[in-house]
């Protein structure tokens, strides 16, 4: 069984042959299956680069869906997803990171929790599992 992939209605669509270069600003859900340069920035909304997409920009959204190609930073409040054939090389900041099996990823990858920590200088939340020895009885 496939998974599927959870993206909302799309609202915008950039399609195969247009080519934006400069800041897309947006709200909902957009497809980008064309070239687009420079920064892509939304407060809640998804971005979702198709198989044709190229993408060559800074990215703050809340969900990055990725099956084509994207070279940039990506800061995603909510989640980063990479199917193949897709391709992600720079660095990606999101507390969840899912990259299927022939999804490619090339950076660094900071995993922050969903909520800004208290100033604490560790990156792990506080909880951590202790491990526990189980010893084998003869």
């Amino acid at each position: 069984m496939k998974k599927e992939k959870n993206t909302d209605r799309i609202s915008t669509f950039i399609g195969a042959d247009a080519s934006i270069d400069g800041t897309i600003e947006f709200k909902g859900t957009i497809r980008v299956d064309g070239r687009v340069k420079g920064n892509i920035s939304s407060n809640g909304g998804t971005v979702v680069v198709g198989e044709k997409g190229v993408v060559n920009a800074e990215m703050s959204v809340n969900v990055a869906v990725v099956m084509g190609e994207v070279n940039g930073s990506i800061d995603a409040k909510e989640r980063i997803e990479v199917y193949p054939p897709g391709r992600l090389g720079g660095d990606i900041r999101s507390p969840i990171v899912s990259i299927e099996p022939g999804g490619i990823f090339n950076g660094n990858c900071v995993m922050k929790p969903s909520t800004e920590s208290t100033g604490k200088s560790s990156p792990f939340p506080k909880t951590q599992p202790v491990a526990t020895e189980s010893k084998e009885t003869e």
